[in-house]
């Protein structure tokens, strides 16, 4: 005797624009390219998700959410680039040393505004990276010790690509998307 059984829907994937770093490139280039990847795997994680959902915590008792990671990764842009790497004299985003994880815990404040942030910080380091050498130096605040623009790219590739491997957890939880 055969059992029968029924067939399991695919889950929904997502899908969207975006282009593979180029296989043959310059170190500029391979790096450049690779952030650009991970930032806009990013976003299609959280493509079509209302604002409900983007701040939904999927997995308890962890308190990430698609929102707290975008929050975070606005934060953590400005800091890197901006604060550290270009000394420019600017507040941190989401972070107080009285409360260092309200990235991820105040999710106060509209969805779409935390995008236009991250849009605008992505932005700015795009121009820092265009305007600067990979031997230039920043200075990390904790220590007083120099980097450069190329360990710093290599450190926010490594960023994106850990929190995109929870956003696609949370993600999935959420909705059953998987992809991208």
């Amino acid at each position: 005797m055969t059992e029968h059984t029924t067939p399991v829907a695919a889950p929904p994937r997502l899908s969207g624009p975006r282009h593979d770093p180029a296989p043959v490139a310059d170190e500029r280039q391979a790096l450049t390219e690779s952030l650009e990847y991970y930032r806009r795997t990013f976003e299609l994680k959280c493509a079509g998700l209302d604002p409900a959902q983007l701040s939904e915590r999927s997995v308890p008792p962890s308190t990430l959410t698609l929102h707290g990671l975008l929050r975070h990764l606005t934060g953590v842009e400005r800091w890197w680039f901006r604060i550290q790497f270009t000394g420019e004299d600017l507040p941190n985003l989401y972070y107080s040393d009285d409360d260092p994880e309200q990235d991820f815990t105040d999710l106060d404040g509209d969805v779409d505004d935390a995008f236009a942030l991250w849009h605008s910080e992505c932005a700015r380091s795009r121009e820092i990276v265009e305007a600067s050498s990979l031997d230039q130096t920043g200075t990390r605040r904790s220590t007083g010790e120099p980097f450069t623009l190329r360990w710093l790219m290599l450190r926010m590739i490594g960023e994106y690509a850990r929190h995109i491997g929870q956003a696609d957890l949370i993600r999935e939880r959420i909705d059953g998307a998987t992809g991208e």
